[in-house]
């Protein structure tokens, strides 16, 4: 199960912890909405900012992005698989 919330009110005169928490949520502008874990610390970070936002608790599971390596990493392994490639 997750959450459904979107951002209903600016956070603009908000103090920095509460910016940061919105941002935390993953949310960047206003009426935005993302879907995330039902945990308690987000349910902390909902009761931090829970005038600024509305949320629902719904069935579909947030996405899992996969993780990516740093770019100059994905850039090091691709020269060095062609290094490899054209060596052989």
């Amino acid at each position: 199960m997750g959450i459904k919330i979107k951002l209903t009110k600016s956070h603009s005169s908000s103090s920095a912890r509460q910016v940061a928490t919105v941002k935390g949520l993953g949310l960047t502008k206003f009426n935005s909405e993302v879907i995330v874990k039902d945990n308690a610390a987000t349910r902390g970070m909902l009761d931090k900012v829970r005038h600024l936002v509305t949320f629902e608790v719904v069935k579909e599971e947030p996405k899992v992005v996969p993780r990516r390596k740093p770019r100059h990493i994905r850039v090091r392994d691709a020269a060095r698989a062609k290094a490899q490639s054209a060596g052989k």
